[in-house]
């Protein structure tokens, strides 16, 4: 079966990703401190950086001097507003649009990022999507072929076709999920992608370690952001949504990027193949 022809029959929710616009309360997303010049003369590629987790990243990658290549599915306004604020930061933004679930997409992001700034230092891979369902057998095939197309293959892709250029010094953070570690009963296609991401991220430190890329990941608790209002939880769930975390409360954005820059600047050079956990205090297995 070709690629295309594949790709063409996995196709599913069409409701997602949500927009951050419209999402009432707004979700918090600029940065808290003022820059420290961390990633000056950075470019870097962050995937799902329309809203939620991947702006808040992309305006601080900004705020602290990288170049930041913004992709994302369909959101367009949202992602017109990320643009904006990381050129309100003093730095310079490129625009893609499409399905990472696509090859060709992130073989395209990364040609021509690298043909605008000439370099690519940092991959942050956090684009990803969830469905719940109370029972397994709700889960239909061309569900659970989206949501791994869309949360495990795409990081593969966006890593294939970065590899050429990263040289040593260079990042890889992916985005897995607190849900990894506890367990999700009614997000089982998902949380069994985040499970691949960490595997992933194990296994591909260890295959770059010896060109001095590090490769480390975080894994959120849950966060404010459209993904769960948009259809990615239960409306009764998204009512109560992170109240069961030992602080009471959801996460914000902002809370998070500050884990994707660390891990992308030298303040975290002895570190690779870990994971980080803002996850509003639920003790996991690292």
């Amino acid at each position: 079966m070709a690629h295309a022809d594949f790709i063409e029959k996995i196709d599913e929710e069409p409701g997602l990703p949500g927009s951050e616009a419209k999402l009432d309360p707004s979700p918090e997303y600029m940065p808290r401190y003022p820059g420290s010049g961390r990633l000056k003369d950075k470019v870097a590629i962050v995937t799902g950086a329309d809203s939620g987790i991947g702006r808040a990243v992309a305006v601080l990658y900004a705020r602290e001097g990288a170049k930041v290549a913004i992709s994302y599915l369909s959101e367009h306004e949202d992602a017109e507003k990320t643009a904006q604020l990381v050129r309100d930061e003093g730095s310079e933004a490129l625009l893609f649009p499409g399905d990472l679930g696509h090859k060709e997409q992130c073989d395209k992001i990364v040609r021509e990022t690298v043909d605008e700034w000439g370099r690519l230092d940092i991959l942050v891979n956090d684009a990803g999507e969830q469905h719940p369902d109370k029972d397994v057998t709700d889960i239909t095939p061309e569900q659970l072929q989206r949501t791994f197309q869309s949360n495990i293959f795409s990081q593969f892709y966006m890593v294939q076709a970065a590899r050429p250029h990263l040289k040593k010094g260079a990042a890889i953070v992916n985005c897995t999920s607190v849900t990894m570690y506890k367990g999700s009963p009614g997000l089982l296609d998902y949380s069994a992608t985040k499970g691949a991401i960490t595997a992933f991220t194990r296994s591909l430190s260890g295959n770059l370690v010896d060109d001095g890329i590090r490769v480390n990941a975080v894994a959120p608790g849950p966060i404010w952001t459209p993904l769960n209002p948009a259809g990615g939880a239960p409306p009764e769930k998204v009512k109560h949504f992170g109240e069961g975390t030992p602080m009471g409360r959801p996460g914000q954005p902002n809370e998070v990027a500050p884990a994707f820059l660390f891990l992308a600047c030298e303040d975290s050079s002895y570190m690779t193949g870990q994971v980080l956990h803002p996850n509003g205090g639920s003790v996991v297995n690292a």
